[in-house]
């Protein structure tokens, strides 16, 4: 939807760029040419962005926040808070963690939980779309090998003044355990 509608920022030869040859190959075949993310890259290049999109590697939240805010014009997706600190907006949700001994091999579900967990965040409402960054540390190492995806997630508790569910009883809780 948003690559359909005329922005007042948006360039429209990025805009279609990313929506055909990136996002509708993704949807239909799961993978984008390595020369469809080199055109747009020298597209953002080209418009002055950036003038090493097309030769170094890039923060994928530092690529994300100029394609959503200066090339599209949206607003952010997310909105965040720590407890008693103010609200924070931002486009994506970088999972920060300290390696755990007992996730091998993770799924989507649990890193995001631990994440926002050992940050103390919640989610002030439901995003209307909610992109993750997996968690890394430059080119060389991962932190883990594999990620298992999932294609659902459930965020009611990350979900900030949610009712939830108490453990031991499976009555509304009045109290949450950190």
């Amino acid at each position: 939807s948003m690559l359909f509608k005329p922005f007042p920022l948006c360039d429209r030869n990025v805009q279609s760029i990313l929506r055909d040859e990136i996002v509708n190959p993704l949807r239909k075949t799961g993978f984008v040419r390595a020369r469809s993310v080199m055109h747009l890259r020298e597209q953002l290049t080209e418009k002055g962005q950036c003038s090493s999109f097309t030769n170094a590697e890039k923060d994928p939240e530092e690529f994300l926040n100029l394609i959503m805010h200066q090339i599209l014009g949206i607003e952010p997706l997310l909105k965040l808070q720590s407890e008693g600190q103010k609200e924070q907006d931002c486009y994506c949700y970088q999972i920060f963690m300290d390696k755990q001994e007992d996730l091998v091999v993770p799924d989507v579900q649990q890193l995001v939980e631990h994440s926002f967990l050992s940050s103390d965040l919640k989610l002030v409402e439901i995003p209307s779309c909610f992109i993750i960054q997996m968690p890394r540390f430059g080119k060389e190492y991962k932190m883990f090998s594999k990620i298992i995806p999932s294609l659902e997630l459930d965020i009611t508790d990350l979900l900030l003044d949610s009712p939830r569910e108490c453990c031991v009883c499976g009555d509304v809780a009045t109290l949450e355990c950190s």
